[in-house]
């Protein structure tokens, strides 16, 4: 029996428990972190710790992901920390439905997916998405995460190939940060070994 992309990361969710880090993404700390809130819609929100750090900082939240499983973790962080009203969580497979409006921020940290899947169609919508003077903020596996469950084999793409694939006028986007950057692993990965991302962080002019 075929496996929905719903199905698939359902089972991976359920593989977990609803504790987190409470802690948000480096990169979004980072990049975000100086910004004037507003809107923010995060793509592939998992278990909803980066959301929870944009609706502490004033941020408007919509977060959403393909697991109803990972969103009801989310939800309930979500209320326990006192969140629940600045937090809007939708279920999306981004391939066949998106969040409505446009957005100050939209941030889309490591969707990546081992299975068959419209990335780069579901990256450009999230540009589609972003509002003039917003920005828009990728974070993205560089390299083989330690612990992963891709394949030897899998190539990640560098963050300008990420770039070109979403086909932006550049006299409508400003170029804020392309790059690759090192950390070091999480518990989800192996703690103590060294991760490479590519961050892509645009800013919209028009």
């Amino acid at each position: 029996m075929h496996q929905t992309t719903r199905d698939f990361w359902n089972d991976r969710y359920r593989q977990k428990t609803g504790e987190t880090s409470g802690k948000p993404g480096l990169v979004l700390s980072q990049f975000a972190g100086p910004l004037a809130p507003g809107r923010a819609l995060e793509m592939g929100c998992g278990r909803g710790d980066d959301a929870l750090w944009l609706a502490r900082q004033g941020w408007q939240v919509t977060a959403v992901d393909v697991s109803a499983v990972a969103l009801a973790y989310a939800a309930d962080s979500a209320s326990r920390a006192g969140l629940a009203g600045t937090v809007q969580f939708e279920e999306h497979d981004l391939a066949e439905t998106f969040p409505e409006g446009m957005y100050d921020l939209v941030v889309v940290s490591f969707l990546q997916s081992p299975r068959d899947w419209p990335r780069a169609r579901v990256l450009a919508r999230a540009a589609g998405a972003v509002s003039t003077g917003g920005h828009l903020l990728i974070t993205e596996h560089a390299s083989h995460p330690p612990g992963s469950k891709a394949t030897e084999g899998t190539i990640f793409p560098t963050a300008e190939e990420t770039l070109a694939s979403l086909a932006l006028d550049p006299r409508q986007w400003r170029r804020l940060c392309v790059c690759a950057i090192a950390r070091m692993g999480t518990r989800d990965e192996v703690q103590g070994e060294t991760v490479e991302d590519n961050v892509i962080f645009m800013e919209r002019l028009g």
